[in-house]
C-alpha cells in the first residue's frame, strides 16, 4: 500500500510535457531569437521633435544673451555708464553725463612724466579743465614724498585747477605728495594711513673714510673752495654744513607755509606739526591736516557733492600710452645708460633735496 503511494507520487511529480511553440515565419538567427525591424513609432518622432526645437530656443537666447553682454561692456568702455578707464582723449569725447575725475599718484614724485610728476599731473588736470562734463576730480595718493620741488610745481598746479578736488589716501600720504594733497579743497584719510610728514632733507654722503681704507686718491680740480662739498670725497667744511642747512630751512619754510594757505591753518600751527613725523590717519583727522576719515567712493561722492552733482559717472584719468606720439615721445626722453649715469653723479655732485 505504501509502494503504491510512493508510486502515485511520483507519478504527479512528474513534469508535464509543454505544448510545442509555433516556429516564426522567418528563419532564426543562431546568434538568439529573431528582433523585429527597429522602426520608431509616431509618438516617439514627435518627442525628439520638441526635444530638438527646445535645445535650439535655449541657444538662440544663450547667443542674445552673451551678444548684449559683450555691447554693454563695449559701450562701457567707451564711456556709457559705471567706472570707465579713460586712457586716452579720444574716450572722454563719449561722456554723456557729468562725472568725476579719478587721478591716481602712486609712487615718488619726481619728474618722469608719470602723474607722479609736474607734467604728467598737469596733464591730467587740464583734461579734466577742458571736458565740460567732468564736474570734479578725486586724487588718490599713494606716495612717500619726492623732490621738493615737484612737490611744490605739483601743489601750484593743483591750487590753480578751478574745479572741486577731494583727496583720497591710501597707505601713505607724506612729505611731497602732502604738499600737494593740502591744496585740494578736501582731505579724506583712513585710520591707518601714515599722513603728514612735512620736513626737508638734503643727503650729502663722504665717502673719504672709505677710499683711504681701499687706498684710493681723488683730486678735485674746481673753480671755488666749495664746488666739490657734496661729492663725497671730503668732509663738509662747518662753512659748508651752515650752508647747506639755510638752504633746507628756507626750503622747508616754503613748504610749510604752502601746506598753511591750503589747509586754512595758522603758519605756526603748521610749523608746530612740521617734524618730519607722519601721523595716523587718526591723529590727522584731529590735528587738521585731514579733513575725515573715509574710503575711496567716500572721496568721490563728496567730490560729486562740492561739484552740486548727484548723478554721475567716475572716469579714470591716466596717460595715454597706448598713443605711438605718447610712446615715442617717451623714448626720445629717455636717457642712456651713460646719461643716467651722469646725471646720478650730477645729483651726488649738488646733494639731493627731498621732501
Amino acid at each position: 500500500m505504501s509502494q503504491d503511494n510512493n508510486w502515485q507520487q511520483q507519478v504527479w511529480q512528474q513534469p508535464q510535457p509543454q505544448p510545442q511553440q509555433p516556429q516564426p515565419a522567418y528563419p532564426q538567427s543562431a546568434y538568439g531569437q529573431p528582433q523585429p525591424p527597429n522602426v520608431p513609432s509616431p509618438q516617439q518622432k514627435k518627442s525628439r521633435g520638441w526635444i530638438v526645437a527646445l535645445v535650439a530656443v535655449i541657444l538662440f537666447f544663450a547667443l542674445m544673451f552673451f551678444g548684449l553682454a559683450s555691447c554693454t561692456s563695449a559701450l562701457a568702455s567707451f564711456g556709457s555708464i559705471g567706472s570707465l578707464a579713460a586712457s586716452s582723449s579720444s574716450d572722454l569725447d563719449y561722456l554723456s553725463h557729468d562725472a568725476v575725475g579719478v587721478i591716481t599718484l602712486d609712487g615718488t614724485i619726481q619728474y618722469d612724466g608719470t602723474t607722479c610728476s609736474p607734467e604728467g599731473l598737469k596733464a591730467q588736470l587740464d583734461r579734466a579743465e577742458q571736458n565740460p562734463h567732468i564736474k570734479a576730480v578725486v586724487l588718490r595718493v599713494n606716495s612717500g614724498g619726492g623732490t621738493a620741488t615737484a612737490g611744490e610745481e605739483m601743489a601750484e598746479y593743483l591750487r590753480e585747477f578751478s574745479k572741486p578736488v577731494v583727496v583720497s589716501s591710501a597707505s601713505i600720504n607724506a612729505s611731497a605728495a602732502y604738499e600737494i594733497s593740502s591744496q585740494a579743497d578736501y582731505i579724506f584719510t583712513a585710520k591707518t594711513t601714515s599722513i603728514g610728514a612735512i620736513g626737508t632733507v638734503m643727503q650729502v654722503t663722504d665717502l673719504s673714510g672709505l677710499m683711504e681704507k681701499l687706498g684710493i686718491s681723488v683730486d678735485n680740480i674746481a673753480s671755488a673752495d666749495s664746488k666739490d662739498s657734496s661729492y663725497g670725497t671730503r668732509p663738509l667744511t662747518e662753512e659748508e654744513r651752515a650752508y647747506y642747512q639755510a638752504m633746507v630751512d628756507q626750503i622747508n619754510e616754503s613748504f610749510i607755509e604752502t601746506v598753511a594757505q591750503g589747509r586754512g591753518m595758522d603758519v605756526e600751527a603748521v610749523r608746530a606739526l612740521a617734524t618730519g613725523l607722519t601721523f595716523t590717519g587718526i591723529d590727522a583727522v584731529e590735528n587738521g591736516l585731514a579733513d575725515e576719515l573715509g574710503t575711496l567712493e567716500d572721496a568721490t561722492e563728496k567730490a560729486a557733492e562740492l561739484a552740486g552733482i548727484s548723478s554721475y559717472d567716475t572716469v579714470n584719468l591716466e596717460p595715454d600710452y597706448g598713443d605711438l606720439s605718447t610712446l615715442l615721445g617717451l623714448l626720445s626722453s629717455s636717457q642712456s645708460s651713460q646719461d643716467v649715469s651722469a646725471l646720478l653723479n650730477e645729483g651726488e655732485k649738488h646733494g639731493t633735496l627731498a621732501q
